[in-house]
Formats: C-alpha cells, sequence, structure tokens
C-alpha cells in the first residue's frame, strides 16, 4: 500500500498534484490524516480542508511506500507526530519507498534515515538532512540495488508534478508515466 501522510499545514499543491498523477497511473494511494483528531480532516497551509481517506494509527498495514508532502507547519506536525516516525523506520528497514518534497525530507532527515543517500529540500533545510549529499535539483531520486530502500525527494512546490511523475517511474514504470505526462499535457 502507498500511503500520503497528511498533517494541518500541508502544502495543498505538493500533496494533490502528485496524488492525482500517482491515481490516473492506477497506483492506489491512501491519503492518511496525521493528528490527534478522529476525523479524517486537514486543513493545508492556505486554509483548505480536505477529507483524507483515513487516520493514520494503529490499524493500516505496512507500507510499500510514504509520501510526505512539505509546508512548513504541515513538516513541522509530521515532525512532532510519534506515529509518522514509526511508519518511516519501519518502512526504511522493510526496504520501502520513502518520497518527499519541499521541507518534509527534513523528517526522514531528522530521524537519520538519509545518512549516505543523495537528497534534496526546499531552501535551508538542507541542515536537517542530517548525513545526506545535499543535491540542488528539483527532483532527485535515489534508487539502486546497492541502497536500503528507494528515496525521492523534491525541492518545492514547482517540482510538485515533476516529484508525481518520478513516482510513477519508480512504483509503475517510465511508460506509465510518459503516458500520463502526455495525457496531462494535451
Amino acid at each position: 500500500m502507498v500511503y500520503m501522510l497528511l498533517a494541518d499545514g500541508f502544502e495543498m499543491t505538493e500533496a494533490v498534484c502528485p496524488l492525482d498523477i500517482l491515481r490516473r497511473a492506477g497506483v492506489e494511494v491512501k491519503t492518511l490524516c496525521v493528528g490527534d483528531g478522529d476525523k479524517p480532516f486537514v486543513r493545508s497551509s492556505h486554509g483548505v480542508t480536505i477529507l483524507a481517506d483515513g487516520l493514520l494509527d494503529g490499524s493500516v498495514e505496512p507500507p510499500d511506500a510514504v509520501i510526505l508532502p512539505g509546508g512548513k507547519a504541515g513538516t513541522e506536525n509530521l515532525a512532532a507526530s510519534e506515529a509518522v516516525a514509526a511508519m518511516l523506520k519501519d518502512a526504511c528497514a522493510r526496504g520501502a519507498m520513502i518520497a518527499a518534497i519541499c521541507a518534509a525530507p527534513s523528517v526522514p532527515g531528522r530521524l537519520g534515515l538519509l545518512e549516505g543517500r543523495r537528497a534534496t529540500c526546499y531552501p535551508g533545510f538542507e541542515k536537517y538532512l542530517y548525513g545526506a549529499e545535499y543535491i540542488d535539483e528539483g527532483v532527485v531520486t535515489d534508487i539502486g540495488d546497492d541502497k536500503a530502500f528507494p528515496l525521492i525527494t523534491a525541492r518545492a512546490m514547482g517540482s510538485s508534478a515533476q516529484f508525481g511523475y518520478a513516482l510513477v517511474t519508480a512504483l509503475v514504470s517510465p511508460e506509465a508515466a510518459d503516458e500520463v505526462k502526455k495525457a496531462v499535457i494535451g
């Protein structure tokens, strides 16, 4: 299962754009609300409230991939969640993909999960990519047989579509990513 974790203050475009691209490619993605509430409503950084597919709680199955949208407040809320930390650590230990955009790569970075990896993030958050090699690009894919888990990171909202296509490439195929891109561009 592919999970996208949404916490109050998330950046809307960084969540919805890759989510739409993934679903167009046939990837089953479940959005999970991170927080203390009992209802899966999440407010974006610009006040848009959305209904997530569920809550991040003990009932979710182990992930094949975890996607973290950014947004300063959203990233802080993700980083403050013990459930998010537990899911990321479990995903890494099992070789599941971790993908994060904007400030969100700092979440696995602060957990020490990016040691020896190539990654990008929103300018100013490089200091939280503990042990990673910062790459100044829109999207950085660090996948290979020698890697403990696949990692895809993106710099900012402007890289949201490119981030989505990189996710489809890794989770489905380059051909699937090209098909979605052609359909979206027209």
